[in-house]
């Protein structure tokens, strides 16, 4: 669908505006395919109508429509699997040690979509039953789209999203197939939470006033379509929510370098960053 110059720039500056991230010259060609639906739900024939029925300066349910449409939710269970397996090998074993007294975790899926990291985070706990017997492990799963965190919330997949990352054993282990789609079992359930909300914003408070803090963080391909300028305001929203001895998970190719001084990469470990001040005691020991 053809889409005017004025189009684009309206919708680059709306989704900038409610989200944080840029639309670039070079993902504008998006823009007629992520809206075709839209438009023929209001039975308008182009993007330009389409913009044409809104007011950007009002919060209206098809401005938020059309951002979310933008939005890239790509996600499946396991993605980038040795990621997870650096998490099962080095990372949790040294947290269940620094945690032994409270035998609590609480981690943050940021960018969760609809819902398979915070899930797969689930499945790794659930499948090591005695080492976390008796522990509480809370995962919150946070999304600024809040379609994607209504399917989290139903935690009921389509066969080519639970295939995608899950071998049939893993399947039918931790989902029921339904006439509605293949639904997460309770045991899952019982560990997860999804919440919309745009990482740039402060955190909720939890009951009594007090910020969360959290012992892993994974922010993955989150912050790709950031500017620098907004990329420093998120590293800092993460920090502030990150343990003093926490870890933060980062997709493939993503780094910290130049954007804060309060995370650094961990040596041997690649896309996992901690503290500046911790990961430099472990490149010196």
């Amino acid at each position: 669908m053809q889409v005017s110059l004025a189009s684009e720039r309206l919708l680059a500056d709306l989704l900038k505006a409610r989200t944080g991230q840029e639309l670039p010259d070079n993902r504008r060609w998006r823009i007629g395919s992520a809206l075709s639906g839209l438009c023929r739900e209001y039975g308008i024939t182009s993007i330009d109508q389409l913009i044409a029925t809104f007011s950007p300066t009002r919060q209206t349910t098809l401005a938020r429509q059309m951002v979310e449409a933008l939005l890239n939710n790509e996600t499946y269970f396991y993605r980038d699997r040795a990621f997870f397996d650096h998490l099962v090998g080095q990372v949790l074993p040294g947290l269940a040690e620094a945690r032994a007294e409270t035998r609590t975790l609480t981690i943050w899926s940021v960018g969760c979509s609809t819902g398979q990291e915070a899930l797969t985070l689930a499945m790794i706990f659930a499948s090591q039953e005695a080492r976390w017997a008796g522990w509480t492990i809370s995962i919150l799963g946070t999304d600024v789209s809040g379609s994607v965190i209504e399917v989290a919330r139903k935690g009921c997949y389509t066969p080519f999203q639970i295939q995608r990352g899950l071998a049939m054993g893993e399947m039918i282990k931790w989902f029921e197939e339904t006439p509605q789609g293949w639904r997460v079992r309770e045991r899952l359930r019982r560990m997860t939470r999804f919440e919309e909300h745009n990482l740039l914003d402060p955190l909720p408070t939890l009951p009594g006033g007090q910020s969360p803090t959290f012992d892993v963080v994974l922010c993955r391909n989150v912050l790709l379509y950031f500017d620098a300028e907004t990329r420093e305001r998120a590293f800092t929203r993460v920090a502030n929510a990150l343990a003093a001895d926490g870890w933060l998970m980062l997709g493939a190719g993503e780094t910290t370098h130049g954007l804060t001084d309060r995370l650094a990469p961990e040596r041997g470990a690649p896309g996992f960053f901690r503290h500046t001040k911790v990961a430099r005691r472990t490149r010196a020991a």
